[in-house]
């Protein structure tokens, strides 16, 4: 907890939703002393023993833990709206193996500022990317790093390595390497072993991954049966699926973050369960790569931690969190036809302690706690979709956009202030991510699918 000694900050909500005990407060404050969560309590309370204290927010607003974005690509970040007649295959072949070999750590920096802009604008504070590149010409991925650093972004990141393309297996493990140096380098970011997917590591890469992450204690993320060819692929090689094949290599023996987790059967699920993986939901891109629909109830059920993903700015194509938390209702309460499919507090949850939960960071982020980093977003009850509040919950799961974001919180300083990021020049970062952009697409030979080029 923070030192009472010192000055403080309340931040006050007409609803401050917790994500823990009690759910939320009504007219209540969050107290933050330094880069913690000091106390959570009413505003009267709070207001009277801390009168000294600086005050922002405001009785009409709403109050939130930051949002945990459980899966991502920045590499993706200067190729987004392209390739939209592509299935999930068709589209790594078109755009993703296109540009890995010429992805710079250039890119990497001014793409992760971009995409990382509309992140924080629409209330994520904890980015957990897998930046897939071919790392031929030397490292790539501590420009991730440095971007999330130079915005205020906190992150878990990881490099999507592959050896069955440019990359020898040296390059990959330099490249693991080389991220994880950057990432204890950095305040907010924390590392972890990447693995693009089964179809892109030999047998050797994918046992020295498992490996790595248990050894260095930070565990893997990997795409696991986003799409049906991948199963049959995987059953082929293997005689299993996926998922039963990196419980038998050890890949599960790290904690384990598997983004996607569409074509899973009660076997598969069991197996997650058992061993404790996070699953990360991505349902906007799983609708427009045309994958299919994740079983969010079924691995609820089975206390599998469900978070929710705006995935790749080329896959989904944008970085808004909070479409992503609505159509993760929407699209269950259409697969199942029934309203009571899946809840705005439970997309909610998804959003906040459950996706903590899936990145093993819960005691850190994903809810409204005393000694919890302060990580926390305002929404602006002043405007239009916010004004009358019935249920704090169906408005900021169905009505709120970027534009109701007033104040974001990264580690108890403003990453957004009035719905504009406080650290960096955003029209800069603009004007130096176009003439990156149209690099990356001359040399990946994007011509037949970009204006750009």
């Amino acid at each position: 907890m923070g030192d009472r000694r010192s000055g403080g900050t309340l931040i006050r909500g007409g609803h401050v939703l917790t994500s823990a005990e009690p759910a939320e407060i009504t007219d209540g404050a969050v107290r933050v002393v330094g880069d913690r969560i000091d106390e959570v309590g009413s505003w009267s309370d709070l207001s009277t023993r801390f009168g000294d204290d600086a005050v922002t927010g405001g009785p009409h607003d709403i109050v939130t833990p930051g949002f945990v974005n459980t899966h991502g690509h920045f590499s993706e970040a200067l190729v987004a709206g392209i390739a939209e007649h592509c299935t999930l295959w068709e589209w790594l072949q078109e755009v993703i193996f296109a540009i890995n070999p010429f992805l710079t750590s250039e890119m990497a920096h001014v793409g992760t500022m971009l995409a990382g802009i509309q992140m924080l604008r629409s209330g994520i504070t904890t980015a957990s990317d897998m930046f897939v590149c071919a790392p031929v010409g030397g490292p790539v991925t501590p420009g991730v790093v440095r971007g999330l650093d130079e915005i205020g972004l906190r992150g878990d990141v990881s490099f999507g390595a592959g050896d069955r393309g440019p990359a020898s297996i040296e390059m990959v493990m330099a490249e693991h390497e080389a991220l994880r140096e950057a990432a204890d380098a950095s305040r907010l970011t924390r590392f972890r072993v990447g693995v693009a997917a089964l179809s892109a590591q030999s047998d050797e890469l994918l046992s020295r991954s498992a490996e790595l992450a248990v050894t260095s204690g930070r565990g893997t993320h990997i795409h696991l049966q986003e799409v049906r060819e991948e199963v049959t692929d995987t059953r082929n090689l293997y005689g299993v699926t996926p998922i039963a094949h990196c419980e038998q290599v050890g890949t599960f023996g790290a904690p384990t973050l598997a983004a996607h987790c569409v074509w899973v059967d009660a076997s598969d699920r069991e197996i997650l369960a058992a061993n404790g993986v996070g699953v990360a939901h991505n349902p906007v891109s799983n609708m427009i790569l045309a994958s299919g629909v994740c079983p969010v109830p079924d691995l609820r059920r089975l206390d599998v931690p469900v978070g929710i993903g705006v995935d790749g700015a080329a896959s989904n194509d944008g970085q808004n969190f909070l479409e992503a938390m609505k159509l993760a209702v929407l699209m269950q309460r259409l697969d199942h036809l029934q309203a009571t499919a899946l809840s705005a507090r439970d997309g909610f949850r998804m959003a906040t302690i459950e996706g903590a939960r899936a990145l093993r960071l819960d005691a850190e982020v994903g809810s409204l706690e005393p000694g919890k980093a302060a990580d926390i977003v305002v929404f602006d009850g002043g405007g239009p979709a916010l004004a009358n509040v019935h249920d704090p919950y169906q408005k900021v799961a169905y009505c709120s956009s970027p534009a109701d974001v007033k104040d974001v919180w990264v580690a108890g300083e403003r990453s957004v202030a009035g719905g504009e990021v406080t650290r960096v020049d955003v029209a800069e970062v603009v004007a130096r991510s176009r003439e990156l952009s149209r690099t990356l697409a001359a040399d990946a030979g994007l011509g037949h699918l970009s204006i750009l080029a």
